[in-house]
């Protein structure tokens, strides 16, 4: 017979990133989980964009509604898998007032060098023009500079999707340049690129919280906490 086996492991010991919560008034942000799926799959089949549009250099909300909810779930699975401190990307589920409202991301290579990362988004159409992408954005951007020692933080932005470079302009991103690539098949699009620092921050008047802060930055090799004042 065999004998019962306790298990003392939670979830946030095997992956630490689940551990992390960041919270700035109302919107707080937190590591995608599973059961987040559903939800932001709803999201999405909701819209979170015109449909003349595309703000994504990956044009991923495109097919049926099987095929984008499928390539959701894929994506943040892989994303998870992949996660180690030469290359990571920390994809973040965003709630307002505990309802969940959409995703808010950095990607990085060889952080431990360069120090950057770039921010990329998504809000359900339904709440558009709130105010709530500034703040996750903010949220974020503040985390990483305050608690990940990053030194600058990067986006970018169609031209034609001028409510994302709102956004970034109320954060405090400065111009970087403008790239001509490839979108939607042969579609030619100009790509705003954006840079953040620390000195041009637009920080929130709303006090920043943090819970497992310490388990992220050992398991991205950052070591001991340095929070910056």
């Amino acid at each position: 017979m065999k004998e019962n086996v306790h298990l003392s492991t939670s979830l946030d010991e095997l992956w630490p990133p689940f551990g992390l919560t960041i919270t700035s008034g109302p919107v707080t942000l937190s590591p995608v989980r599973d059961p987040d799926l559903p939800e932001l799959d709803a999201l999405v089949a909701a819209g979170i964009h015109a449909p003349t549009e595309m703000p994504f250099f990956f044009p991923w909300t495109v097919g049926s509604p099987g095929e984008v909810r499928v390539r959701l779930a894929q994506y943040h699975w892989a994303q998870r898998a992949e996660m180690s401190p030469k290359a990571w990307t920390l994809e973040t589920t965003v709630r307002f007032d505990g309802e969940i409202v959409g995703c808010q991301s950095i990607s990085t290579r060889d952080y431990l060098v360069t120090r950057t990362g770039e921010t990329g988004s998504w809000l359900g159409l339904k709440h558009h023009g709130r105010g709530i992408g500034t703040v996750m954005r903010q949220a974020l951007c503040t985390f990483m500079f305050d608690h990940l020692d990053a030194t600058e933080v990067t986006s970018a932005a169609f031209l034609d999707n001028p409510a994302s470079l709102a956004v970034s302009r109320k954060v405090g991103y400065r111009e970087n340049g403008v790239s001509r690539v490839k979108r939607r098949d042969d579609e030619l699009a100009l790509n705003q690129r954006l840079v953040l620092t620390p000195d041009t921050l637009n920080r929130s008047e709303t006090e920043l919280r943090v819970e497992g802060v310490d388990q992220l930055r050992e398991f991205l090799g950052l070591g001991s906490s340095t929070i910056r004042v």
